[in-house]
């Protein structure tokens, strides 16, 4: 396949040769390598002549960018890598980052790249100074984190499978007992004890989101390589069967972090979206009453602020150890916990292909409530003109004869 799509087995000067005289990959007997057309080099691929693919390649399968020193997580090229145009992948792995830095870098320009590498630098510094009270959760251990009957469930399940056996109370939130009680002890027990060196240190840090004024960033002190093995192999096939329109298939990033609940802590959470595609909320304990998640159906980022259906809300109570899965684009809100305090995870799980290929497209109706109203009042509306043109032709018709 030459640079263009086009089949170059058994063609000369483009076309087909009938007696299959070339071999594949030549033309006029010259060997052509990637990025040639008849012997002479073709301009590679560039983000100004290519467009990413709607679907991505499912039979492709990814180079490894581990060993790159990259301005990107290296899972991020490789998820990427299966929406490339077709041209480009027979290309050589430098040519496809080239590609792939390119279209990131519009997302991130010197400015945010510059904040990233601010970051990876505090970061370091928290990694290097604070004392881990429990190593083992920084790595996974899945028989000491998930209760049994998580671990079946995967195990035991795939694709349409799985999405069957998890509950699903209300339109796209699934529920489901996640972690054992003792992970959930050891993780309360180490953001504590971050906090408390925190404290002692008065070392700045920075809090989980804009809208929560306590909580700790669980990536910012060792965590981030756990919780990205918790969103590949355990939350990925899950989001692959349940969340592939919104990208749930190609989750290659994450935000992870803990908040806290309280009296002395924030009360309540506002209406709001998340910055995911796919967000895991699992209560990891203490004594409370109130906080309950509140949902008010998924919206594009045109219709967030329309107003919530009746069949869009639906409220969830927190159970310490039990999880809540659903769309970063499912509007919620968090009511106030009126007694004790209460802990959460939080994982937000991101598709970096997802929101390149959301750039081009204009219709959300699969998954955004409003949208999809919209489209089905267009709908009804054609289906209404054109049974009344079919009445006037009838009686037009009935009145000539």
């Amino acid at each position: 396949m030459d640079l263009n799509g086009a089949n170059t087995t058994g063609q000369r000067d483009g076309r087909t040769d009938a007696d299959g005289g070339a071999q594949p990959g030549q033309a006029n007997g010259s060997v052509n390598r990637p990025g040639q057309q008849n012997g002479a080099v073709a301009p590679l691929p560039t983000y100004l002549t290519h467009r990413l693919r709607l679907n991505p390649s499912a039979d492709h399968k990814p180079d490894n960018y581990e060993d790159l020193e990259l301005d990107f997580s290296p899972l991020v090229f490789s998820s990427l890598e299966r929406y490339l145009p077709p041209p480009l992948l027979l290309q050589t792995r430098d040519a496809k980052v080239n590609f792939m830095r390119e279209i990131l870098r519009r997302y991130y320009p010197q400015s945010d790249r510059i904040r990233v590498q601010k970051h990876r630098e505090y970061r370091q510094k928290i990694i290097s100074n604070y004392q881990r009270l429990h190593t083992e959760l920084y790595e996974m251990h899945a028989e000491n984190v998930f209760v049994p009957s998580f671990i079946n469930l995967l195990n035991e399940n795939s694709g349409q499978s799985l999405k069957k056996r998890l509950n699903e109370p209300a339109d796209g939130i699934y529920t489901f007992e996640m972690l054992q009680p003792r992970f959930c002890e050891m993780l309360m027990a180490e953001v504590e004890n971050f906090e408390k060196w925190v404290h002692e240190t008065k070392f700045r840090i920075m809090r989980p989101n804009t809208m929560n004024k306590y909580g700790a960033v669980l990536d910012d002190f060792g965590m981030e390589t756990m919780l990205n093995t918790l969103m590949e192999e355990f939350i990925r096939p899950i989001s692959k069967a349940c969340f592939q329109h919104v990208g749930g298939a190609s989750l290659d990033s994450h935000h992870g972090f803990v908040l806290e609940y309280g009296m002395d802590r924030d009360v309540d959470l506002g209406f709001h979206v998340d910055d995911s595609e796919v967000t895991l909320n699992v209560c990891l304990g203490r004594k409370f009453c109130g906080g309950e998640l509140y949902f008010r159906g998924m919206r594009c980022d045109k219709h967030v602020n329309t107003e919530t259906q009746m069949n869009e809300s639906f409220d969830y109570a927190h159970v310490p150890g039990h999880a809540v899965l659903h769309s970063g684009r499912h509007r919620h809100g968090a009511r106030a916990t009126t007694s004790g305090n209460r802990i959460n995870l939080l994982l937000w799980c991101r598709s970096s292909a997802f929101r390149e290929m959301k750039k081009y497209q204009k219709d959300f109706s699969s998954w955004c409530g409003h949208c999809k109203r919209e489209k089905e009042e267009r709908r009804n509306q054609s289906v209404a003109a054109t049974k009344l043109e079919l009445l006037r032709r009838d009686g037009r018709t009935a009145a000539t004869n």
